[in-house]
């Protein structure tokens, strides 16, 4: 129950408009309990010509109505009719219309404010969280879950009030028409509520595990998409379609138990209500043949039960629904329940331009137990190029990680200018640095805001320039369509030089006081490394630069290089006092110069 509730906070927001849809459904189930009334009068006074006997006591203003049909004549009576069954439908469409059209509405407003809630809370997540997350789980949360939380919204949620609404004005019909034969009935219903609870319990979990096989799904195919040059470079095709059917066998078998168990529900419930049938049948035959019960309200009666049926079975399949989108719900709550590790303080300072120096005062760091960073104590001055190098995974590029704030050290801090940055906004912050790193992150757009993507109002002349200060001009006019290109996922229609390029354009005309390089050459050949060399050393020019750097030959000119080895800042120095000491620096260069 309490998981339904908090599914239904998302319909919140529109609860006028679900309040007029209910009004509405509210009144298409009294026209319908009405059409099916007519019964009465047509099979008792116009056809057999009968007294309408109704063996109940009726309240006054019903015994009166029924009175005045049994002083009408037969002919005025079916003219009555025939004008009142086409007044009754028209207004049961239109009703029938906006109840329909009012509950997708608040479907689909439900399914955009979801879709918004969760790619707002991905956008303000920590960096953690995604390193402990597939993509296409999250992509799942957004497409697939939200669509059942849709289905519970608009159709469940139709069919719960609509089909409630009939039982409940049904059932005041068969107690109206014969409370004795009525009580007896409604003992019986209660069995028809065992198969639709065993079953909805079942069928939470099969949703719940169809729902992790469509996320394995995404994930598989999101990573083949991406990485299909590995794929195909490794002749791995084969072995992926292995991997994808797996998968996709994985989630048949869930989806094909969850539909069998929700097809069952239909006709056990069914042959229930027909138990419940017969015996009223049987039991309202025997009242007629005495004389005790006219014909007609004899088939109202049945009428009534036998539409009993129809909301049940429906009621029973919104179960189903309503257990897939509780199971969808609790997921999508994992995401917007989820802790933010790095938050911005409420009331954050605004951090001014950057004047003086950027200090690491002890700071330590670690991936859940493995330690990162011990005791680091560093000061990088206003203009000054610091490199970082040492063996992979000690820590280099978490080190500049922390710098923005993708990361918050567990203990120690950073002073840009005196001042935490733990202390001040987001956006003050990152607006201060600029990022270039060995995976160039483009995306599927046109080359012009690929390199705006920092600063989405420059105008084509400063794109332009940018792009000439990162050499980058001269290959995108000759593309057909200019800055206009659409690169393709991820870039793929550029070189990896070309893409370096444009990363490298966009940091320009962000124009940061502060710029990190993450090995931002290490995965080109020589050619494209030497252009892309030349335009960094136009981009770090008055800057203050944080160079990881793969090469060591391309980091002789920073005014100081530190080394880090087991989590620890082990050197420093300029490159010609480091290549004179007996250490790490020197062994790691002279490995370099051996392979070339």
């Amino acid at each position: 129950m309490r998981e339904y509730l908090r599914l239904l906070k998302f319909v919140k927001p529109y609860l006028s408009l679900f309040t007029l849809a209910g009004i509405c459904m509210f009144f298409s189930a009294i026209f319908d309990g009405v059409s099916l009334a007519m019964i009465v009068p047509l099979a008792d006074k116009v056809l057999s010509k009968q007294k309408i006997i109704v063996p109940t006591k009726l309240p006054a203003f019903l015994a009166g109505f029924v009175d005045k049909l049994n002083n009408t004549e037969a002919m005025v009576l079916l003219k009555y009719m025939a004008i009142g069954v086409l007044a009754l439908f028209f207004l049961k469409g239109i009703f029938g219309f906006l109840q329909t059209y009012l509950m997708s509405d608040i479907g689909q407003r439900v399914v955009r404010d979801i879709k918004s809630k969760l790619y707002a809370k991905l956008q303000a997540l920590s960096m953690d969280y995604f390193t402990h997350k597939r993509g296409g789980e999250l992509i799942s949360r957004i497409t697939n879950d939200v669509r059942l939380v849709e289905n519970a919204v608009s159709y469940g949620s139709t069919d719960l009030i609509y089909q409630s609404l009939q039982v409940v004005l049904f059932t005041v019909l068969i107690f109206f028409i014969y409370a004795k034969l009525a009580l007896i009935t409604l003992i019986l219903l209660p069995l028809i509520s065992i198969p639709i609870i065993k079953v909805g319990k079942v069928l939470r979990k099969l949703s719940r595990k169809g729902q992790e096989k469509i996320a394995d799904t995404n994930s598989l195919l999101y990573e083949t998409i991406i990485g299909v040059r590995i794929v195909k470079a490794f002749n791995m095709e084969d072995y992926e379609i292995k991997r994808f059917n797996q998968v996709n066998r994985d989630y048949y078998k869930v989806a094909m138990k969850s539909i069998k168990r929700n097809l069952i529900l239909g006709p056990s419930t069914e042959f229930l209500g027909a138990i419940a049938g017969v015996f009223v049948f049987f039991w309202g035959g025997k009242e007629v043949i005495a004389g005790r019960l006219s014909f007609g309200v004899f088939g109202l009666f049945l009428g009534s039960l036998l539409s009993l049926v129809k909301p049940f079975k429906k009621l029973s399949q919104v179960n189903a629904t309503n257990q897939q989108a509780m199971a969808a719900s609790s997921r999508i709550y994992e995401v917007l329940d989820a802790h933010q590790s790095v938050a911005e303080k409420e009331n954050a300072d605004e951090l001014t331009e950057f004047k003086n120096n950027i200090v690491f005062e002890e700071v330590w760091f670690n991936y859940g137990s493995q330690q990162i960073l011990k005791g680091i104590n560093l000061e990088v001055k206003r203009g000054e190029i610091l490199a970082i190098v040492g063996p992979s995974g000690c820590g280099k590029t978490t080190l500049v990680d922390l710098i923005p704030r993708f990361y918050d050290p567990q203990k120690g801090r950073i002073l840009i200018d005196g001042k935490d940055i733990r202390l001040v906004s987001f956006k003050s912050l990152r607006q201060q640095i600029g990022i270039v790193t060995q995976e160039t992150i483009l995306f599927n757009d046109t080359i012009k805001a690929n390199i705006a993507y920092g600063k989405p109002g420059a105008s084509l002349q400063d794109i332009e320039k940018a792009a000439k200060e990162a050499y980058a001009h001269d290959f995108i006019e000759h593309f057909p369509c200019g800055y206009e290109t659409v690169i393709g996922d991820r870039g793929m229609r550029l070189s990896g030089g070309e893409r370096q390029r444009i990363a490298i354009a966009r940091a320009l005309l962000k124009d940061p006081p502060v710029l990190i390089l993450d090995e931002a050459t290490s995965q080109l050949d020589l050619e494209s490394e030497r252009i892309v060399q030349e335009a960094l050393n136009r981009l770090i020019k008055g800057r203050t630069v944080f160079v990881i750097a793969h090469r060591l030959s391309t980091i002789r000119n920073a005014h100081r290089i530190i080394v880090i080895n087991e989590s620890r800042i082990v050197e420093q120095g300029n490159h010609e006092s480091l290549i004179t000491c007996d250490g790490l620096y020197k062994r790691l260069y002279q490995m370099q110069e051996l392979r070339r």
